[in-house]
């Protein structure tokens, strides 16, 4: 008898309706890999089949109901045990009783909240994925599907400039400029550093850019900071007066948007980092946040505001035709 048998008797397969068409994205893995997912955004339904798959047909299969999940969790390394889920929502698919012959299911989880962007880090991992289970008295079998969200933002109302100074008295004024103080993850930056004062030697400064992840509460919080980007401003002494342009390309670099305070678990934030370096080695430095948010590709509407301009481009047609044959009156 198979009853003691403890190897799976059914596969599972979760395969999405739109898979052929849908956009895939690239995510780090935990061991710094990429791969690729398929990409969500907020308030989009996931749906798809559920494919059982008896391994021996014609052998039943006993089981306890069958349910797929989406879930959305935040896991902290140093606390691998818990897991924090912030979307957590179930579709049953079977009621208990047995399969005879392999089953497809269809699922759909409608306008799906997924409020955070996916995110793995050095210390913590933002996840979404769907999991379908057959319940049996001794072991579950299960499959789980990952799927990437990116959150998108709308262009800021408020971006003003960042200004600022670095001095040490009697030795040394600098202003610096940036022209804005959020970029989208594809901007420019765009800058000037003004020398009002120089009476140390310097011999190099960059601008770095510089990502600080921010984990836990209270006093169990760590920081782990990365340099993400380092831009060589001007290898050589400048002179009072003297000012040098900024101009940092975002593109080429991974990175996130700025999320700030995550579920009440974790933090991602961007610093540009001004330094200096004198002959003697010594490093003066001057850190400011930037804002770090993404960019539509496509500008996505509503359904209802899809449609209405899809009849104001029929009536626009008409319209054009309309001119279009009077036009034709006219000149006959």
């Amino acid at each position: 008898m198979s009853f003691f048998s403890f190897g799976q008797s059914a596969e599972i397969d979760v395969v999405l309706n739109d898979a052929e068409t849908r956009k895939k994205a690239e995510h780090k893995t935990e061991d710094g890999k990429k791969d690729k997912y398929f990409l969500f955004y907020d308030g989009e339904t996931v749906s798809g089949k559920v494919n059982v798959t008896l391994k021996t047909p014609g052998k039943r299969l006993e089981h306890q109901g069958i349910k797929i999940e989406f879930i959305g969790q935040i896991e902290l390394y140093y606390d691998r045990g818990n897991h924090h889920e912030f979307v957590s929502l179930v579709k049953d698919l079977a009621r208990p009783g047995e399969m005879t012959q392999s089953q497809t299911f269809d699922f759909e989880f409608t306008h799906v909240e997924k409020p955070y962007e996916s995110y793995t880090g050095q210390n913590v991992k933002l996840r979404y994925f769907l999991r379908a289970t057959i319940s049996r008295r001794l072991n579950d079998i299960s499959k789980e599907m990952d799927i990437v969200v990116h959150t998108l933002s709308t262009y800021p109302e408020l971006n003003s400039s960042i200004k600022m100074e670095v001095g040490i008295e009697d030795c040394l004024h600098i202003e610096f400029e940036y022209n804005k103080s959020k970029y989208h993850l594809k901007d420019v930056i765009v800058g000037k550093i003004y020398f009002l004062l120089v009476r140390i030697k310097i011999k190099h400064m960059e601008i770095d850019i510089i990502k600080r992840e921010t984990t836990g509460t209270g006093p169990n919080v760590y920081h782990e900071n990365d340099t993400i980007a380092k831009y060589e401003i001007m290898d050589g002494a400048p002179v009072r007066g003297e000012s040098i342009p900024i101009r940092l390309f975002l593109a080429g670099y991974e990175m996130t948007p700025t999320m700030r305070d995550i579920n009440k678990k974790f933090s991602v934030r961007y610093y540009l980092n001004l330094v200096l370096i004198d002959e003697e080695e010594r490093r003066y430095f001057k850190q400011q946040e930037i804002t770090l948010w993404r960019k539509g590709d496509i500008v996505r509407k509503s359904m209802s505001h899809q449609a209405a301009i899809a009849s104001q481009r029929f009536e626009g047609s008409a319209n054009a035709e309309k001119a279009l044959s009077q036009a034709k009156e006219d000149s006959s």
